[in-house]
């Protein structure tokens, strides 16, 4: 693994990495491509919160067991299919199809999915697709809009017309108290096979995953519930039937799933989604900085004034960060088999929030907007230093290290 790994607000990305001792390449799967009228009606057996309505009588549904067969019921008829036409294809190639997941949000035909189920490129190459149609599991298929899509992310937002659509949206949850070895499903079409279930635990919180745009997705689920090409899109639920996230990767050797798989976590889907239905675009806080987790030993090692923190490795030049005067490190040095650029600032909070590694940082950041003033505290030496910084409107591109 890189020393230092680019974060949401920093530089650069995850990409490939070795595996065991053959050093094999590990590749990161969006698990994305394959290549069949009405009255309105909105299922109500969900009550205002989004969870089951009370049976008749007056019992409350029991919550609390895990019963896949009951989620499967309940919330697979809220998961659709989504078939987009018109991807630019590469080498002169004709233009391509694509097959993924989605799921519906709301009564008014809100459906979410990956954005890159229904775009195609990267950075600032990313091209929609010319059409997009959601089949639901009655058999209705229907054109979509594109209401928008966040790249760093890889959230979109569709809206279909509802009018004679049996519509079950399904109740979006929070990642808030998860904990590993919590039983999940993941619902979906891999390989075209609609309506799939599959069955897992969550395997770790907190991943890093690729975006679209070199910039990398914080907070990710990691589960071993089967994950496969279609999935994307696709909603990862807990025993409860609420949505923990979007599946969207895959870690694997092959390219099929191997039990290592990724949810982009529903509370950055609500974020997403919040700012599209108003905007049609996502903006992001940008510092312009690439760090480092700071560990006892580090510190140790190269005399750093504290044992936790984000270490400057790099910062983007006419950045924000570069602007207020962050100093990045300059003489690179290995320790523990891993090249460290030294002499960077060590920054240990965001103005009151404690800043312990990279992904502290990153998730300082989330809640703040472009052109928001904030004051970093930093260690100097051996100086403690406050830093205000005017933040920035991260780019659809991450700047090259």
């Amino acid at each position: 693994m890189l020393a230092a790994a680019g974060v949401a607000a920093a530089l650069g990305a995850l990409g490939t990495a070795g595996c065991g001792k053959e050093d094999r390449r590990v590749e990161v799967v969006r698990p994305t491509t394959v290549e069949r009228t009405t009255r309105v009606e909105v299922l109500r057996d969900l009550d205002e919160t989004g969870r089951p309505a009370a049976a008749e009588g007056g019992a409350e549904p029991a919550r609390g067991a895990f019963d896949p067969v009951d989620v499967y019921e309940r919330e697979g008829r809220g998961v659709v299919t989504i078939l987009s036409t018109g991807l630019r294809a590469r080498g002169g190639r004709p233009e391509g199809s694509g097959q993924g997941s989605g799921f519906v949000i709301s009564e008014r035909g809100e459906v979410v999915t990956n954005a890159h189920v229904v775009t195609t490129g990267e950075g600032a190459a990313i091209q929609r697709a010319r059409e997009v149609f959601v089949r639901f599991p009655d058999g209705n298929q229907v054109p979509a809009r594109i209401v928008g899509f966040d790249p760093f992310a890889d959230v979109a937002l569709l809206k279909v017309d509802p009018g004679g659509l049996r519509l079950r949206p399904l109740p979006l949850g929070s990642t808030r108290g998860l904990a590993v070895g919590a039983p999940v499903v993941a619902i979906g079409s891999p390989f075209g096979e609609e309506q799939s279930l599959s069955v897992g635990v969550i395997s770790a919180l907190d991943r890093q995953i690729d975006s679209l745009t070199g910039f990398t997705t914080i907070g990710a689920v990691q589960t071993d519930a089967a994950i496969n090409q279609g999935n994307s899109g696709g909603p990862l639920l807990d025993g409860d039937g609420d949505v923990l996230g979007i599946n969207s990767q895959i870690r694997t050797e092959s390219g099929a799933g191997t039990g290592v798989g990724f949810a982009v976590p529903v509370d950055t889907v609500k974020r997403s989604v919040d700012q599209l239905r108003r905007t049609g675009k996502v903006r992001y806080a940008y510092l312009g900085i690439s760090s480092t987790r700071v560990y006892p030993q580090l510190a140790e090692h190269f005399d750093l004034p504290t044992t936790t923190g984000a270490w400057v490795q790099t910062v983007s030049e006419d950045g924000p960060a570069d602007d207020a005067g962050i100093r990045a490190g300059s003489n690179e040095q290995r320790f523990q088999a891993q090249p460290w650029r030294t002499g960077g600032d060590l920054i240990v909070a965001v103005d009151d929030t404690p800043v312990r590694d990279e992904d502290d940082l990153s998730q300082a950041l989330v809640p703040r907007s472009p052109g928001d003033v904030v004051t970093l505290r930093v260690y100097r030496g051996g100086q403690l230093l406050q830093v205000r910084v005017t933040l920035g409107d991260r780019p659809l591109e991450a700047p090259r290290r």
